[in-house]
């Protein structure tokens, strides 16, 4: 039996003579290339810059009046380097880069329009719809600032305040307050697009009926959404034929649940939140089928049950330490350390204002800090170490802070 089974009359014809000459023709292709090493960038790391760009240059492209909010379409500013809008899921939002009076501010805005607005090469735009808050520090200068035209500079898509398959019910009751229509606004137009697949009713609260932000829109995107999208506005300081009175308690909420497992979607107020998580408790819900959007800076730390009263009216000094250049500056004890280092025009790096994203990640080297337990999102090693979130954090003594920003 042959040790090797193949044809030896093919191997037969062939000499080396045919392969010499290759060795001219590489020599020839080497000397005529270009000096420079050639670069090669993976696909994944092509695709991950698309999705999470660092920044992305705008241009405001309309502005849309709502009375004491407005919507800003933004596009692509291809002269500054950025000629697409990164892909979002529904209810994700931005950080905004601002500049108010000398003070570097970022703040977080979701994207309420549909993720299909952001595909393609052209025409992709993102849409912001910012009401005047109080206070309203950023809201305002926005609101009486921004026109079309204008260049925004803005962050890649962020949070993770979206609909997840392996966590979420498949019918969700969405309660939103005021401007808090804005993730369900997203979320609804990618339902009726079919990017997403659940069924939501929105519990949609206002003052009165003539202050509904966005009502015609979102009633249009429910009645094209045969079915899966369901409105139902509920007024605290009116009663009207055809809405809902008061506030949004666990018994609205089991008068208008489906049948069967749903969740619970919240975005509004701080003081939302607290009223909406008791009446989750009231209906019995386990903690992971509720759920709330970021609430920003937080307001009132001095009024929270365990915040020592002895601090109210105090001040203290805080040294921010920048790759080894300190600053000293003064800190209210009602205000976060990342308020006092904006209002002192130290660019620090902030996205969700919220103590969840770790964008503001610092350590603490000295003194002694508040830190509200509700927004709280430090990990066990964080604590451990002494690293905080400027954002949450309240000074209680003199304060040494290294900062660590990102680059330009």
């Amino acid at each position: 039996m042959a040790r090797y089974q193949y044809d030896k009359k093919a191997l037969k014809g062939l000499t080396p003579f045919p392969f010499l000459g290759e060795v001219k023709t590489r020599t020839a292709a080497i000397e005529a290339a270009p000096a420079t090493l050639p670069k090669s960038i993976y696909n994944p790391n092509i695709l991950a810059a698309r999705l999470h760009p660092s920044v992305q240059h705008c241009i405001i492209q309309k502005v849309t009046d709502h009375g004491d909010a407005k919507s800003f379409t933004l596009v692509p500013d291809a002269a500054k380097g950025t000629t697409e809008m990164a892909y979002f899921r529904a209810s994700q939002y931005v950080s905004v880069a601002l500049n108010i009076n000398g003070a570097p501010v970022h703040k977080p805005y979701t994207i309420r329009s549909n993720p299909k607005d952001a595909l393609g090469t052209e025409g992709t735009s993102y849409t912001l719809t910012i009401k005047r808050t109080n206070p309203a520090f950023a809201s305002a200068y926005i609101l009486d600032n921004w026109k079309e035209g204008d260049s925004v500079d803005i962050s890649g898509p962020l949070g993770d305040f979206y609909y997840q398959d392996l966590r979420d019910a498949k019918q969700v009751i969405a309660i939103a307050g005021g401007s808090g229509i804005t993730p369900f606004y997203s979320m609804a137009a990618a339902i009726v697009d079919g990017i997403e697949d659940f069924r939501m009713t929105i519990l949609y609260g206002s003052r009165k009926a003539d202050g509904i932000l966005l009502k015609e829109e979102i009633e249009a995107l429910a009645a094209k959404s045969g079915g899966k999208v369901k409105v139902v506005h509920v007024l605290s300081e009116e009663e009207k034929d055809g809405y809902e009175h008061g506030f949004i308690t666990a018994e609205l909420i089991r008068k208008y649940a489906p049948e069967g497992e749903y969740s619970v979607f919240m975005c509004g107020p701080k003081a939302m939140y607290i009223f909406g998580e008791e009446q989750c408790k009231k209906l019995g819900l386990p903690k992971r089928l509720y759920r709330m959007e970021m609430s920003g800076d937080y307001m009132g730390v001095v009024n929270n049950p365990d915040y020592p009263k002895e601090q109210i009216g105090k001040s203290y000094s805080l040294t921010v330490d920048i790759r080894g250049e300190k600053t000293v500056i003064p800190c209210k004890a009602d205000e976060s350390l990342l308020w006092a280092m904006e209002r002192a025009g130290i660019k620090a790096p902030a996205h969700c204002r919220s103590g969840e994203c770790g964008w503001c990640h610092s350590r603490l080297v000295k003194g002694k800090v508040y830190i509200p337990a509700e927004a709280d999102g430090r990990r066990l090693g964080d604590i451990k170490f002494n690293w905080i979130h400027p954002c949450v954090s309240f000074p209680l003594s003199d304060i040494e802070l290294c900062v660590f920003p990102t680059a330009e």
